[in-house]
């Protein structure tokens, strides 16, 4: 999907950072970030909301930056964590990790792996089988934002209006599962298209109802180039050799669907954006910065794009038998020369150059730098071998 090539959040703040370094004293951007999706932005809800649950993530997950599991599904941070890094703020708590508004004093964290956009009453109604009867969806995650709004104001009713007002709001990535499920459960794929219209339309009211308690800045990621994902490349292994891109060697008709949904999305954002002119509401084009690894790998020093770093072996590092952290699997040595983590989830790597994209390149429609809560201060995106600093989780 081509987006504009105006100058962006990254290439603004290069500006401003070459001709003076701010002062110390200016204020933050972002007093705190409100994070929503599923587990590409799950910084440790899952294993609290499902406590019970074995697939919860523990090491080798986190092994690269933070040297233990934090219930990240990756082997380090986040583009949430790199967000929140750039912005010179702390890692977002998860919600079910706090007690008072204290806890929550820069945001909080609702993401919650396995997430729907959809309920699961309407996936189960429209045959698309769930695993999880509980499975957490945008409805709920909501349900636990306004319960914590009612705490702030109990606490500081100015100051928490004060907040929501100057926070960040990163609206997914979500739906990237009501389409998960149903394609590992063999429902069609023309059934599985009919979805995308509704699960646009619940980002789209959530982002409303997110204006409407005091949101003025929100970034909405569109989904991942799902015909790169390593487990979906062994799963829907074919030998047509026009199923596959040339340029890449992902699933063609996968990374169609993913671009068929961003669509969707950006005509749904352009409607909200004339209802609401004095909110900035941010496409974040995951799929673009995304597609940087696939088509030149090599300038990011990756050299396995296409491979899990940590499962069950096989050509794309994933197999039937064994995944990251059960049955029989290993780990490569090197997770930063890998695009994939687990089979399913990016490698800290991979996710640092989406971040880096959206913050310093041409992946924010419309760009960062033009909002009213522009950002002069970000800092740079490191590595995790070249910044290894722990904030209180």
């Amino acid at each position: 999907m081509a987006l504009s090539t105006s100058m962006s959040l990254a290439a603004a703040v290069l500006l401003v950072l070459a001709a003076a370094q701010p002062a110390l004293a200016d204020p933050a951007c972002y007093t705190g970030v409100f994070s929503f999706g599923d587990s590409l932005a799950d910084t440790g809800n899952y294993g609290l909301v499902y406590p019970n649950d074995t697939s919860a993530p523990a090491l080798p997950y986190g092994e690269t930056f933070f040297n233990r599991s934090t219930g990240r599904f990756s082997n380090g941070r986040l583009i949430v964590d790199f967000i929140a890094e750039a912005l010179e703020l702390p890692f977002v708590r998860p919600y079910w990790s706090g007690q008072s508004a204290e806890d929550f004093a820069r945001g909080a964290n609702f993401a919650v792996g396995g997430a729907t956009a959809l309920s699961p009453d309407f996936l189960i109604e429209n045959g698309a089988p769930l695993t999880n009867p509980d499975t957490v969806h945008l409805d709920m995650e909501m349900d636990w934002f306004r319960d914590l709004l009612k705490l702030l104001r109990t606490n500081d009713s100015d100051g928490c209006t004060n907040m929501v007002s100057k926070s960040l709001f990163l609206v997914g990535e979500i739906g990237g599962n009501d389409y998960n499920g149903p394609l590992l459960s063999g429902v069609p794929f023309e059934k599985i298209r009919t979805f995308t219209p509704s699960v646009v339309a619940k980002i789209s009211s959530t982002i409303t109802e997110l204006i409407m308690l005091g949101a003025k800045t929100l970034v909405v990621p569109g989904n991942l180039p799902i015909g790169c994902v390593p487990s979906y490349l062994m799963i829907f292994n074919s030998d047509k050799e026009e199923d596959y891109e040339p340029e890449t060697g992902c699933i063609r008709w996968m990374n169609e669907f993913s671009q068929y949904h961003n669509k969707l999305l950006v005509d749904e954002l352009e409607k909200l954006r004339n209802l609401h002119p004095g909110v900035a509401i941010i496409y974040a084009d995951y799929y673009g910065a995304a597609m940087e690894v696939f088509l030149s790998p090599e300038q990011f020093g990756i050299e396995h794009p296409l491979v899990a770093c940590c499962g069950g072996g096989g050509s794309y590092g994933v197999s039937m038998t064994g995944g990251c952290g059960y049955g029989e699997y290993k780990v490569c040595d090197d997770p930063e020369k890998y695009g994939s983590w687990d089979g399913f989830h990016p490698s800290e790597a991979a996710y640092k150059v989406i971040a880096d994209g959206l913050l310093r390149g041409p992946y924010t429609q419309p760009p960062i730098a033009t909002t009213t809560n522009s950002c002069p201060r970000l800092t740079k995106v490191a590595s995790s071998v070249e910044y290894k600093v722990l904030y209180d989780l």
